[in-house]
């Protein structure tokens, strides 16, 4: 398969933050979730930072009786600058991360990594590493090592990979040359905390120049399912809620994107979320497709990912 095929299968979600507000249907829903929008909506709009939303001062019980209703126009937010550097005398370590007070520690003990800034030679390890590539399944992320193993002709495709993290039953990692694979389980928890120590390893290696790219699959439009354990909503409001989606130009919602797309511009790591859609959500919400059928989807990111990967590492 041609690389440019692609393109029509797999979704690079670049804008992560446009939100779709609820189709008319959705007026059916309960008041208080219309007033939470507004108060969203309000309070933004009085960011003391353009692009940084202010966050509503905390509601003690003095100020409980006048503090503005949710609906009011004029939302009192923090007044604290979320743009303005705290004062420190503490050395920030690298550009990854954003706390001075890493520098004061004599070790750092990245649990789920089964690894230490002490223990471990992080620099010997991880200090060549230029790009980081992540998914929700173990077995996809060895699969995807061995694949950049035989593409950047540093090993056969079946190699037996050694699992960095062997000794943690929480994530997989594995290292090919200038390419980290790590698994970061599912949904933003799992992959939040894998990020927070990813990050702190990419500081304590000194690495330079990294890339990061969230990879896998996921159901396209995966909210106002009628297969749940619960449903309150109708096949009507769910059919008036995607097609407001669909006109508002959004194709696919990956629940991981929201996390590593924040978590990649707070700490200046370059990123894409790189995902191949299993099923049409217009005509369902189950996977019929057959195993055979959706492993060559999974391999479609993979395939894009690992050709642009080596046009970058045969450059150098």
């Amino acid at each position: 398969m041609d690389v440019a095929d692609l393109g029509n299968d797999i979704i690079i979600l670049y804008n992560l933050w446009t939100w779709v507000r609820p189709p008319a249907a959705a007026g059916k829903t309960k008041q208080g979730e219309a007033r939470r929008w507004r108060m969203g909506r309000d309070c933004i709009r009085t960011s003391p930072c353009p692009g940084v939303p202010a966050v509503p001062a905390p509601l003690s019980r003095s100020a409980s009786a006048t503090w503005p209703r949710i609906g009011d126009q004029e939302m009192a937010c923090c007044k604290q600058d979320p743009c303005k550097k705290q004062e420190t005398t503490i050395k920030e370590t690298c550009r990854y991360v954003s706390n001075p007070y890493l520098a004061t520690m004599k070790e750092d003990v990245l649990y789920h990594f089964d690894l230490g800034s002490k223990t471990h030679d992080l620099p010997a390890m991880f200090g060549d590493i230029k790009f980081v590539c992540t998914g929700g399944s173990s077995w996809r992320m060895k699969s995807f090592a061995q694949y950049m193993n035989a593409l950047l002709e540093l090993g056969s495709a079946t190699a037996d990979i050694p699992d960095i993290c062997a000794h943690t039953d929480r994530f997989s990692m594995y290292k090919v040359g200038p390419v980290l694979a790590v698994s970061h389980g599912m949904g933003i928890p799992s992959i939040s905390i894998m990020l927070n120590e990813l990050l702190k390893l990419l500081c304590h290696a000194k690495c330079t120049d990294v890339t990061a790219f969230r990879m896998g699959t996921s159901g396209g439009l995966g909210q106002a399912r009628l297969d749940g354990a619960f449903c309150h909503y109708t096949a009507e409001d769910k059919m008036n809620y995607l097609h407001c989606a669909i006109e508002s130009g959004i194709r696919n919602i990956e629940m991981e994107s929201a996390v590593f797309a924040a978590m990649c511009n707070r700490s200046g790591l370059p990123g894409a979320v790189i995902c191949v859609t299993l099923l049409d959500r217009l005509q369902g919400d189950q996977i019929s497709s057959s195993h055979e059928v959706l492993k060559e989807y999974q391999e479609r990111p993979q395939t894009l990912i690992g050709y642009y990967i080596k046009k970058k590492f045969c450059k150098k």
